[in-house]
């Protein structure tokens, strides 16, 4: 039996977050927003029905409410975390903690996730949660931030508190690269998996307007505490000198500063036996010698 993955993230704080964040949520959700129509441009591009769907991490509904109204979805239904969220959103949710999707096995056609997946500790088995969820030949479509997210942040918070402490907590949240969603989602047993990126670039006055928009889209960090790594708060002067450096390091000539948002997109399919499969090792009909011959080129 294998071990436990590392608690990487208190889920519990991370409710709490999202529930501090659901009053005015809406007021912070421009990305929730953009990714929730982006996942219904890649949708329309598959040609069929979706009898039955689930929407995943739905936060505020703003994505169930999208597949709601698609004529391409019949029924739809969403899970949350946040009783607040689910409080707000105006639409009927069930609680489910995406860090364990339990939900009955085979069930659905479509599950969708907009922008929560980068929460869980196991990222690997909510992946093959969510394919057991499926029906065969179902979809997943989904989207996270990735690594290179934030980066700039990262950085100054970095290089602020070594400066000025001789070493540095965590401060964002590690994320997974494309590389590493493309052999989780393999790993997960999906077929046909497609896997990209998106770079999404957010400008700010200051890093401080960057700070309240990911407090109010509940994104702030909710990292697990341990004896060999306990929370720490923030100084006044780490943030003050994070402020500096972030200014110096990566503002534009304006004097407007960046921050990245790398957007990881996944889709995969049940298996299903009505899939193409690739050819078994030896089972061409023609080899690749007569295909030389025929074309007139000699072998090496």
């Amino acid at each position: 039996m294998s071990p436990a993955p590392p608690k990487l993230f208190d889920r519990q704080l991370h409710r709490l977050n999202r529930d501090r964040a659901a009053s005015a949520y809406s007021d912070y959700a421009f990305l929730k927003q953009r990714e929730s129509s982006h996942l219904i441009e890649r949708l329309e591009d598959v040609t069929r029905r979706f009898e039955r769907a689930l929407d995943l991490g739905a936060h505020d509904g703003t994505m169930a409410k999208l597949l709601m109204a698609h004529p391409q979805v019949e029924t739809v239904e969403a899970g949350e975390l946040s009783p607040r969220l689910r409080e707000v959103s105006g639409i009927e949710m069930r609680e489910i903690d995406e860090e364990s999707a339990d939900v009955d096995p085979a069930s659905y056609d479509l599950v969708t996730s907009v922008l929560s997946l980068h929460w869980v500790n196991d990222l690997p088995g909510t992946l093959i949660q969510i394919r057991r969820a499926l029906k065969p030949d179902g979809l997943f479509l989904g989207c996270l931030f990735g690594a290179g997210t934030l980066t700039e942040l990262r950085t100054a918070f970095l290089e602020a508190e070594s400066e000025l402490t001789g070493g540095a907590a965590a401060r964002v949240s590690p994320l997974p690269g494309l590389q590493d969603m493309a052999g989780l989602m393999q790993r997960a047993g999906f077929t046909l998996p497609v896997v990209d990126v998106e770079p999404v670039t957010v400008r700010y006055d200051d890093p401080f307007a960057l700070m309240r928009d990911l407090k109010g889209m509940g994104e702030q960090a909710a990292f697990a505490a341990s004896e060999k790594s306990p929370r720490r708060p923030l100084s006044r002067r780490i943030l003050a000198r994070m402020a500096e450096i972030y200014k110096e390091r990566f503002a534009d000539p304006d004097g407007r500063l960046r921050a990245t948002f790398n957007v990881v997109w996944l889709s995969g399919w049940a298996p299903d036996e009505s899939q193409p499969k690739p050819l078994r090792p030896g089972s061409a009909r023609h080899s690749m010698a007569d295909a030389v011959r025929k074309s007139g080129r000699k072998e090496d």
